[in-house]
Parts: structure tokens; C-alpha cells; sequence
């Protein structure tokens, strides 16, 4: 299910003295099953393009394509399109609002019309795919702690059994391990389920160990699109946008400079234990 994106173009409050253009003609395709990572400074467009991809936003110009078929066209469907790209956002309390977490994580199906049979085998299912705990299911799901949050938020979104997950921001507010478990679970669900993954952050170090794509985006355009190995070699382009190479490619580009030969272009730990192995 490869979502086109068609000369994009997102102004907020045209025709004011207060516009001002989130998205200028962003035009691009993601292909089925790729784990795509969206970064940018702070106010760049990431969060207003995502939003176009899950119908919360509507283009002042330009389209989003899913299936071949036309989002914004005015007989689409939106409810047919929650079912196949489904948004967790980076509060996960904004999602979270039922009673307990059970019948949080049926809300999504739920509203698909299903019997409640497949309603309660589906928040099941995805409850443990998240690896939520069973004595868990009937705690208010704000009585939970930040990680735990995340993991129901995207548990309710999988219950709809999407083609395609965005997730903005998810490991804002963790601890390093909190981050970590929720990228592992989301890089082997993207993996066990072939899901395309989008994956919103500012941090170099999450999208460079997890995805296969980076799109870099500043002032709503997107500036860079590459394979992360590849991205990491523009580092005057990404120190103007706000941004940073991971801490690891720093650190390794100083010992390059000390005569060290670490070859080929390293952006995670791993990469550059390997090297620096290698090299002794």
C-alpha cells in the first residue's frame, strides 16, 4: 500500500496577516513495508505532514494518495482511512481516555462496526504484541507509567489492524531504556507484521540504529532523502536545520582526524565497535 504524496502544500490561516506556509510542495513516495524515520528541528512540518497522511489535515494544495485513491477526494472515505494508516502521537494520554486499558485498546475497532467478539480479540491480540502485562488490562490506563502509555497507545492503534503506523515522537519523556523497548517493539512489529513504519523524531541516534530511510525536513520542505549511512555524509546541510549527527559519527570523524582508518561511514555504536576492532 504505497502512499504517494502529490505537491503538498500546507498554509495555516491563509488569507490573514498571520499566514504562514507549514508545508511548501513536498512531493514523494513511500513504498509498502519501508520504516521510513521523519526528523526535523522543532516547527520544520513534520508533525502538520503526518497529520495530512491520517486525514487530520486538509492541503491548501496538492493531494495524498493511499491504495491509488485520492484521500481528500470529497466521496473518500476517512473512516476507511483510520483503518489502513493509523497515528499514535507523541502524548499518548491524548489517546488514552476509557475506563481501563481493555476497553481503551477495543475504542478503535470498535468504531469499525465489528461484532464484539473480534472488538475484544483484537485489543487481546494487540495488547500482547505490545507486551503488555495480562494483569494489567483492567487498570486505568492513567495509572500507568510513561512507557506503559506508549505501549497502549500503540496497541490501540494496532487493534485496527493498519497497513501503515506513524508515530510521532514516541520516546519523548522516556529514560534511555524506556526508549529503547519501545523502538525495539516497534522495529520487530514492523518486521513480524511488514508494516510501513513511520517514525517521527529529532533524535539522530534513534532513526540512524532503526530505520532504513530518513527524510530531513526544514522550513516544510523536505531538504534531504536518503539511506541513513548516506543522509549523515550532509552534515553542514543538517547543522543548518537545527540538527546533529549522532554523538557515535562525531566522536568517530575526531579519531579519522588523529589518523585512526575507520572505514566507511559509521552512525551507530555497533558500527563503530566494528571499525575500531577492525582497525586494531
Amino acid at each position: 500500500m504505497p502512499i504517494i504524496i502529490d505537491h503538498l502544500t500546507h498554509e495555516y490561516e491563509k488569507g490573514t496577516a498571520m499566514a504562514h506556509k507549514a508545508l511548501e510542495d513536498i512531493s514523494l513516495q513511500i513504498p509498502d513495508g519501508q520504516f521510513v524515520g521523519l526528523i526535523g528541528h522543532t516547527g520544520s512540518g513534520k508533525s502538520s505532514l503526518i497529520q495530512h497522511l491520517n486525514g487530520l489535515l486538509k492541503p491548501t494544495d496538492g493531494t495524498v494518495y493511499v491504495d491509488g485513491e485520492d484521500i481528500f477526494d470529497k466521496d473518500y472515505e476517512m473512516k476507511k482511512l483510520r483503518s489502513k494508516v493509523g497515528l499514535v502521537f507523541q502524548y499518548p494520554e491524548h489517546q488514552l481516555f476509557e475506563a481501563d486499558v481493555f476497553q481503551d485498546v477495543c475504542y478503535g475497532p470498535k468504531n469499525l462496526g465489528l461484532d464484539q467478539k473480534e472488538i475484544e480479540l483484537r485489543a487481546y491480540e494487540a495488547l500482547k504484541k505490545v507486551g503488555f502485562p495480562d494483569d494489567a488490562f483492567y487498570v486505568s490506563p492513567f495509572d500507568l507509567s510513561g512507557g506503559q502509555k506508549r505501549r497502549v497507545a500503540i496497541a490501540g492503534v494496532l487493534a485496527m489492524k493498519p497497513k501503515v503506523l506513524i508515530l510521532d515522537e514516541p520516546t519523548a519523556g522516556l529514560d534511555p531504556k524506556g526508549r529503547d523497548e519501545i523502538l525495539e517493539l516497534v522495529r520487530q512489529m514492523q518486521r513480524e507484521l511488514q508494516m510501513t513504519v513511520i517514525l517521527v523524531s529529532h533524535s539522530m541516534e534513534d532513526v540512524a540504529n532503526y530505520v532504513d530511510r530518513i527524510l530531513v525536513m526544514s522550513k516544510g520542505k523536505i531538504i534531504l532523502d536518503g539511506e541513513p549511512a548516506e543522509v549523515f555524509t550532509h552534515r553542514e546541510e543538517l547543522e543548518e536545520a537545527g540538527l546533529a549527527l549522532p554523538q557515535v559519527t562525531y566522536v568517530v570523524q575526531d579519531l579519522q582526524k588523529e589518523g585512526f582508518h575507520l572505514e566507511g561511514s559509521i552512525t551507530t555504536v555497533s558500527q563503530a565497535a566494528d571499525a575500531i576492532l577492525k582497525e586494531f
